[in-house]
């Protein structure tokens, strides 16, 4: 499926549409069998406060792709993205209850590049902290 944003038709500052994600240790757990990350502070709260972690916590890689969606849904395309990046600042605690952890990612277009490419920076925050710096995505409308 190809885009069908037009470039010419997206100015800097254009915001995408805001994302509300929840995460709860049911999502950890199918992520870990995807991904083969089975690491304990994924999934063991004993583990994880014996490390120094307040309880356990989503993987980090979970947390960018849950992130990367609000750019996929707005562009249409996954295909579309030609890079993305974060820094991970914060790890997202997932709390063993009816409620988990909620990734709330606002995203607006910051930069166009030549080429039809713009530049969209992300801010993902859970309960008000951030948890992803310098998150940036390049995508390539037509």
């Amino acid at each position: 499926m190809a885009t069908t944003l037009a470039y010419a038709a997206v100015d800097v500052g254009t915001p995408l549409p805001a994302g509300r994600f929840p995460l709860h240790r049911a999502t950890l757990v199918m992520y870990a069998g995807a991904s083969g990350d089975f690491n304990v502070i994924h999934w063991n709260e004993r583990i994880a406060k014996a490390v120094g972690l307040p309880d356990v916590i989503a993987h980090g890689m979970l947390t960018m792709a849950v992130a990367g969606r609000v750019v996929t849904d707005w562009v249409g395309d996954p295909g579309a993205v030609v890079e993305y990046g974060v820094r991970f600042v914060r790890p997202v605690v997932v709390p063993d209850d009816d409620q988990g952890a909620v990734l709330e990612v606002a995203a607006e277009v910051v930069e166009k590049l030549d080429d039809g490419i713009v530049v969209v920076e992300l801010t993902a925050t859970v309960g008000g902290d951030k948890v992803l710096g310098q998150a940036r995505a390049k995508v390539r409308l037509a």
